[in-house]
């Protein structure tokens, strides 16, 4: 069980990184700025919550602020050079995470 949710947790992160860096090609339409919104909260959301199963304090409020950033509910509007170097530091962080949260002490 412990194993099917760190596969799970790095799936969603893994999926998540890949749509922000797909997001910093030049030339994407608004609606593929929405999924991104929709993918990133959801990864981070469902990983904040199984740190909060696991009692990873720091873990939940780290993935709980990214989540509230790429909210898709009540956007952050910023410009496009500032989501640029977001999107690169977040996909940096989420990948950096598949291999430094181990959820069930593993």
């Amino acid at each position: 069980m412990v194993f099917g949710q760190n596969k799970k947790k790095n799936t969603a992160l893994f999926i998540a990184s890949v749509f922000l860096l797909l997001a910093l090609i030049d030339g994407w339409q608004y609606g593929f700025f929405t999924i991104l919104r929709f993918v990133v909260f959801a990864s981070t959301t469902y990983v904040a919550y199984l740190a909060y199963k696991d009692k990873q304090e720091g873990w939940v409020w780290l993935f709980g602020v990214i989540a509230v950033l790429f909210n898709p509910f009540i956007p952050v509007f910023l410009t496009r050079d500032v989501w640029i170097i977001i999107d690169f530091v977040t996909a940096l962080f989420l990948l950096f995470s598949i291999h430094n949260l181990k959820l069930g002490n593993g």
